[in-house]
């Protein structure tokens, strides 16, 4: 595991609403083609990829890259619910790293139906059926209202009754996600909203949230080409990003025991991943300025901050209240939008946060750069469960 790897290219096309994109098959092509334009080389020089989704049939990455070429290689299909995108990424970056290839394709897509998430089988199992009866016994007083609406607000309820954090506070942080998105031309949703517009948005549960602290369900793509820096030289390709360390992370015992809603929703997966990023890397989250974490709802981009060490455990609210979670403060969190804003097509969210942070760390990311961007952070989490946090570094 002594190679190097970076990430020699980036591409990402723009998020649509659900029945207004093209189909999987040219949404991911089209991503694929982007990576290669903007790493220089040809399709025939990938020796092996990684295919991210989570609602499609069979051998749907062999119908992508199809499209772009037909050359024999390793196509390996990931489904790791939400964290999808970045698990293709995961073992992208295992195939360079380990020497069994010089370079690897990982690419993100889907698309998506209206309205909540939903099993496609009824006559098996739900995969977390085990635990669900968790959720049902610590949320058994809300009503009729979307799985996954109750799933991630009874974790931010949970917070607000043990810190005392108010609803205005996820509110902030769905105002500060518009903000962000206002600067990215790939966003989907560009408007800026304030904390009261979001307060004062369709209610889904009283209390606790309303319809724009929940990420919309889109369309879309992204991928990236990673292969050795040896590689990168002897082929001309720029080799100013690399991945620093990853950790890859599921579920332990203390996601269920004791029964919690917060570390049902992944807290403990993502602090494990974290803290085996930072142990890899030798640094600590004071060193993080910049980060792209899983903000399905703005409740769950609360909890992160604590879960990857950004703040106190108990200290989310002063860190937004603080202004820390922003550009002036300590760390810019979801400079694209995040899923709040940029949409979230579930197997290509975990490639769009990686395209994000390779042009922050390019420097190209234009009214969106932090400056002096050195490392750059990457979680993206999927209930069921997996969770992979990434460090990248500027060459």
């Amino acid at each position: 595991m002594s190679e190097k790897v970076v990430v020699a290219g980036v591409g990402m096309i723009q998020f649509t609403k659900p029945g207004a994109s093209p189909s999987y098959i040219e949404m991911g092509a089209d991503a694929v083609r982007l990576a290669l334009k903007d790493a220089g080389i040809e399709y025939n020089q990938v020796q092996m990829a990684f295919a991210g989704y989570a609602i499609g049939d069979t051998t749907c990455g062999q119908a992508v890259l199809y499209r772009v070429g037909r050359t024999s290689i390793p196509v390996i299909n990931v489904n790791n619910a939400c964290a999808s995108g970045s698990s293709a990424l995961y073992m992208a970056r295992l195939a360079v790293a380990s020497g069994q290839v010089e370079c690897a394709l990982a690419v993100g897509f889907e698309q998506m139906y209206s309205g909540p998430t939903r099993s496609a089988f009824s006559d098996r199992p739900f995969p977390r059926a085990d635990v669900q009866p968790i959720q049902d016994e610590l949320c058994a007083d809300v009503g009729e209202i979307p799985r996954n609406l109750i799933t991630f607000g009874g974790a931010g309820r949970e917070h607000m009754h043990k810190y005392g954090t108010k609803m205005e506070t996820f509110a902030a942080i769905r105002a500060k996600a518009s903000r962000h998105a206002a600067n990215n031309p790939l966003a989907l949703f560009k408007k800026v909203v304030s904390t009261q517009d979001v307060m004062n948005d369709t209610l889904m549960w009283p209390g606790v949230m309303t319809r724009l602290m929940a990420c919309p369900p889109t369309c879309g793509a992204a991928a990236a080409i990673i292969c050795t820096e040896a590689f990168a030289r002897k082929h001309g390709l720029r080799s100013d990003v690399s991945i620093l360390a990853q950790s890859l992370r599921t579920d332990p015992v203390e996601s269920f025991e004791p029964k919690s809603m917060i570390s049902l929703v992944g807290f403990h997966m993502a602090k494990a991943a974290a803290d085996e990023v930072y142990e890899k890397a030798g640094i600590g989250p004071d060193d993080i300025r910049v980060v792209e974490l899983h903000d399905c709802f703005a409740h769950n981009e609360l909890l992160t901050y604590e879960s990857l060490g950004l703040c106190p455990i108990g200290g989310a609210e002063r860190f937004v209240l603080d202004g820390d979670n922003t550009y002036g403060g300590r760390v810019v969190t979801n400079p694209s939008g995040g899923l709040l804003s940029k949409g979230h097509p579930i197997g290509a969210t975990g490639l769009a946060q990686c395209y994000e942070l390779t042009h922050q760390l390019r420097g190209s990311a234009d009214k969106r750069q932090v400056d002096g961007v050195q490392i750059a952070l990457q979680h993206n989490l999927g209930l069921g469960g997996a969770c992979v946090v990434t460090l990248y570094g500027k060459n």
